[in-house]
């Protein structure tokens, strides 16, 4: 079976798929599968959530989570960014994003890569 969109992805009619720098699947890689019929199945490499303090983050604040909170909010005020809520997930070894925020009182670690300047300092 052939499929238009990725015969047309495969010709450079469409461009590849990029992801911007602050996400976190930038510099990931795409690969290729070729199936037994010879279909061949471009995918993104998968990203493995690193363990809690296994990268070089720096903890520029914590965050107590208040019944309501969303990541992506909590992330804004922090980082200067909602699009950066995966930092978040990262430093605090989360799957699932909303995990993190579902029960009131957990404390959240808010990082950036070391060396890289934190973004606001919220109060």
């Amino acid at each position: 079976m052939n499929y238009p969109l990725q015969a047309m992805m495969m010709l450079g009619v469409l461009p590849q798929v990029t992801f911007p720098t602050d996400s976190r699947y930038y510099n990931s890689s795409v690969l290729q599968y070729t199936a037994p019929n010879g279909q061949v199945i471009p995918y993104l490499q998968r990203r493995i959530v690193p363990q809690p303090g296994a990268r070089n983050y720096a903890t520029i604040n914590t965050h107590t989570v208040r019944q309501g909170d969303r990541l992506d909010l909590i992330a804004a005020k922090y980082l200067g960014d909602p699009l950066m809520a995966w930092l978040i997930c990262d430093a605090n070894g989360a799957m699932r994003p909303y995990d993190l925020v579902a029960t009131p009182g957990t404390v959240l670690s808010i990082t950036t890569p070391q060396g890289v300047p934190g973004g606001l300092i919220a109060q």
